[in-house]
């Protein structure tokens, strides 16, 4: 018996808990709210009237800026305990919702005009149940920029979760929805740009060219996004009149853009009619600039709906010649992209009426959506033109590294001919060196002490000073063949261990300060034999002329080059009355080196500086 009377117990409970649930829901209806009172001000007067919403300021207020106040009344039988929600389909630019007196939601400032706009997203705003009552007030102000589609769209208020379904499928399709578009848009425009900078085509020529569809799609499609993306832009990063210039101009240079990419599909770039085309899209663009600062800026709001239209008429009439081509030869991308252009007209024609020439308030706009296609179908047409490319591309690498196998053969062929020739050629320059060496150096000491010996005049220490002359030059031509190219340290080792025992013999201490460098790279072994020939003829003089105790060759790194000196104490000599053409052969002969020759002299201090830089 206990048991059965707490069973009973147990579903009395359930059933007055479901009689109540349902009775409470029986009264939680969907209510739409259509009828306002509203007081509208606008330069300081205001005017009251009953109105049906939605209700469109610019409609109302062509060309005007101001504020309005709309009251509406609603009735709930039983006060609900579950939370409400008002979902508001458009609504704006600047607005506060009042429930009973008590705000609800507000957003932007009502006294700033032409900055914040939330009247391009549908707003949902929760009620708590401790807020209803039977009779209800609910007030709605706004602020209502120029030409920024301010007002109020018809209201729907009810049980939480009945309203915010309705909410959440509108701002599906103009946030979310606006917002894939944006995403999308900005992918295919990367891409674009991503192939226009690194696709080249080849000219006839063999220059490059770049393909300029890809740069016209990676504009007009990032032009697009901007347009689409200012749907969730709440707060402009411009002030009003820029961006809403900026806007209505991303919207032309988008139609704009899509009517070059035709032109190039169609094959219609290079004819004279192209030429006109382009001079009209040209002055389509400006007259979007002029009319979006005439509708925004000055309240003429017929000024964006002329442009419009007109725009709307000039994509018509280019459709028609377009679609006709397509028809009768198009490829298979032109056909696509007529097909894709037929829809969004006719998308664009509907948008056109609802949103610039009817009353109805808070429509959406379809061609964000249609306008898609036209992103996808650049894309397959990116990806095609890029995959024929490749193929192209590939193609000519095919041929190329057939024609380069050949090319290789052949030039290896011809470089075993001239490695042979030039070893050949090279023996024959050593062999006209040496013989060179042997006519000016040892040849021509030798005559000299052949007419000594003629004259009967010379002195026999004479001769022999001269056959020693001629020895050396002879020795030192030998030496320069075996000198390491650049290795200044070599070669002045090399004019020590021939010239010493001269000095010695002459009574002249040679004293050496020579440092170790790096060999010069950039010295070969004929500048090796011209600075050697400067250095002996130095140290000649010296022997011949100088009368010098000592003579001191030194060689230092500097932070500008390489500086080699000869410095002997002998009776020096005037500079400036010296024998101009050994002077001029050692300068001469400097220059070959890449280098300067200085000549300082005095009693007891005679110096010949060599700087190699």
């Amino acid at each position: 018996m206990r048991a059965c009377a707490l069973f009973y117990l147990r579903f009395l409970l359930v059933f007055a808990a479901c009689a109540t649930i349902f009775h409470q829901n029986a009264y939680a209806v969907v209510l739409p709210l259509r009828e306002a009172t509203v007081v509208a001000t606008v330069e300081g007067l205001s005017t009251s009237s009953q109105v049906q919403l939605p209700y469109h300021w610019d409609q109302k207020h062509s060309g005007q800026r101001g504020h309005a106040h709309f009251e509406l009344t609603f009735d709930v039988k039983d006060s609900p305990v579950v939370p409400f929600g008002l979902f508001i389909p458009r609504l704006g630019n600047a607005y506060e919702v009042w429930l009973n007196d008590g705000l609800l939601q507000r957003k932007g400032d009502l006294h700033q005009f032409d900055t914040s706009d939330y009247s391009k997203i549908p707003h949902y705003v929760t009620i708590p149940a401790s807020l209803l009552r039977q009779h209800n007030v609910l007030e709605v102000r706004i602020r209502a920029d120029t030409g920024r589609k301010g007002g109020l769209g018809a209201m729907t208020i009810g049980p939480d979760s009945e309203v915010f379904p309705l909410y959440y499928e509108n701002y599906r399709a103009r946030g979310t929805g606006s917002l894939i578009v944006t995403i999308v848009s900005i992918l295919i425009s990367l891409v674009a740009f991503a192939l226009w900078v690194t696709q080249l085509d080849l000219r006839p020529d063999g220059r490059g060219r770049r393909d300029p569809l890809y740069l016209i799609a990676g504009v007009a499609e990032l032009f697009w996004a901007l347009r689409v993306g200012d749907t969730i832009v709440e707060t402009p990063p411009l002030p009003w009149l820029w961006w809403g210039g900026l806007i209505v101009s991303a919207a032309a240079l988008w139609a704009i853009g899509m009517a070059l990419v035709c032109l190039l599909l169609a094959g219609w770039n290079q004819s004279r009619a192209a030429l006109w085309i382009r001079a009209w899209l040209a002055t389509l663009f400006i007259g979007s600039i002029a009319c979006s600062t005439a509708a925004l800026g000055w309240g003429q709001a017929w000024a964006l709906s002329a442009w419009y239209a007109l725009a709307f008429l000039t994509f018509s009439v280019f459709l028609v010649a377009f679609v006709w081509s397509a028809i009768r030869s198009g490829s298979t991308q032109h056909r696509l992209m007529a097909a894709v252009m037929v829809l969004n007209v006719l998308v664009g024609s509907r948008d056109l009426y609802a949103l610039r020439f009817s009353a109805v308030y808070g429509s959406n706009s379809y061609q964000r959506f249609s306008a898609l296609l036209f992103g996808v179908v650049l894309a397959y047409i990116v990806i095609e033109r890029f995959r024929a490319a490749s193929t192209q591309a590939q193609n000519l690498t095919t041929t190329l590294e057939q024609r380069i196998t050949q090319k290789e053969a052949a030039l290896a062929q011809t470089y075993l001919q001239l490695e042979g020739l030039a070893r050949e050629q090279e023996r024959g320059f050593e062999r006209n060196r040496i013989l060179r060496d042997m006519h000016d150096g040892v040849g021509s000491h030798i005559s000299v002490a052949m007419r000594q010996l003629q004259s009967g005049k010379a002195t026999d220490g004479q001769v022999l000073q001269t056959l020693r002359e001629s020895l050396d030059h002879l020795k030192l031509s030998i030496d320069a063949m075996n000198v390491p190219p650049g290795d200044i340290t070599a070669l002045l080792a090399n004019l020590r261990y021939r010239l010493e025992p001269r000095l010695k013999a002459a009574d002249v201490q040679l004293h050496w300060d020579v440092d170790l460098i790096e060999p010069l790279v950039w010295l070969d072994n004929n500048a090796m034999r011209q600075l050697q020939f400067i250095v002996y003829e130095a140290l000649s003089n010296v022997l011949q002329h100088a009368k010098a105790n000592s003579v001191r060759i030194e060689l230092a790194q500097l932070p500008q080059g390489i500086r080699l000196r000869i410095v002997d104490d002998g009776c020096g000599f005037d500079v400036s009355t010296a024998p101009h053409k050994g002077l001029a052969a050692l300068r001469a002969r400097a220059t070959v080196v890449g280098g300067t020759v200085t000549i300082h002299s005095e009693p007891g201090n005679t110096v010949l500086e060599i700087l190699l830089i």
